[in-house]
């Protein structure tokens, strides 16, 4: 895969790679990946691209990670695995949303309870007020963005959560956005009914919260997804196109 823009390992004092450079997978991240208990992932691994994504968005032992909307858990154990000991990572729950995802959350705060995950903290807040209990160095949140322009959500809509996500930075920190991408000029029409969000439309409103444009990936698109279709067509799911966006916090 190709860099488009900028490699985040600048963020940590290398230098940023030429734009024909491919993503160097650190071995923190790709002992993370290779890790006995992930073994049932690898066939989610080839269409994820978990090694690209987790070293464009600089993840490394010791930093902090807060991942809004984690889902079923996929990249928290991943981060929890790399940032190891000295790290800590924050799983962070609408409550909104935690209201129609269980048992994603309490299957989670089980993994926080042993032993080889203990640096994971499950955290349940209001859609309108993210926030979490120490500053972080990575803020990262895959195929959810779009949910907070929805009905079941609240429709609070990104503005608010960009500016909290912006404040519970470190200077110099990631913030990181995966999602289903919806038709070029479309905003935020599709959020609610095909789950898809126009990318222009969600570089704008980061942006606007004062982040700078770092870099993206090629990783998750797909040229044969037309953006017309529900997330959930069974044709398209699990093989969208995506856009991966990383915003850096002067």
């Amino acid at each position: 895969m190709k860099i488009v823009a900028y490699f985040v390992a600048a963020a940590v004092g290398l230098a940023a790679p030429a734009l024909s450079d491919p993503v160097k997978i650190p071995l923190s991240i790709a002992k993370a990946i290779a890790a006995r208990d992930r073994r049932e992932q690898a066939e989610t691994d080839l269409r994820r691209h978990p090694g690209e994504i987790l070293a464009l968005a600089g993840v490394r032992p010791g930093v902090t990670v807060a991942e809004l909307i984690p889902g079923s858990g996929y990249y928290t154990r991943l981060f929890s695995k790399i940032v190891g000991p000295t790290g800590r990572v924050y799983a962070i729950w609408p409550e909104e949303y935690d209201k129609v995802s269980h048992p994603d959350s309490d299957n989670l705060r089980a993994l926080a309870k042993t032993k080889n995950y203990n640096n994971i903290s499950v955290l349940i807040e209001p859609a309108n007020e993210f926030r979490a209990p120490t500053a972080v160095n990575i803020v990262f949140t895959s195929q959810n963005y779009h949910d907070y322009f929805d009905k079941f959500m609240g429709s609070p809509g990104a503005e608010n959560l960009d500016r909290q996500v912006f404040n519970a930075l470190t200077p110099r920190g990631i913030y990181v956005v995966i999602d289903h991408m919806a038709e070029p000029g479309s905003g935020t029409r599709d959020t609610d009914t095909l789950h898809r969000i126009d990318l222009v439309a969600v570089k704008r409103q980061v942006m606007k919260a004062g982040f700078l444009y770092f870099g993206s990936t090629a990783a998750l698109r797909n040229v044969h997804d037309d953006h017309k279709k529900p997330v959930f067509d069974p044709t398209i799911r699990g093989h969208t196109d995506q856009f991966v966006l990383v915003f850096r916090k002067p």
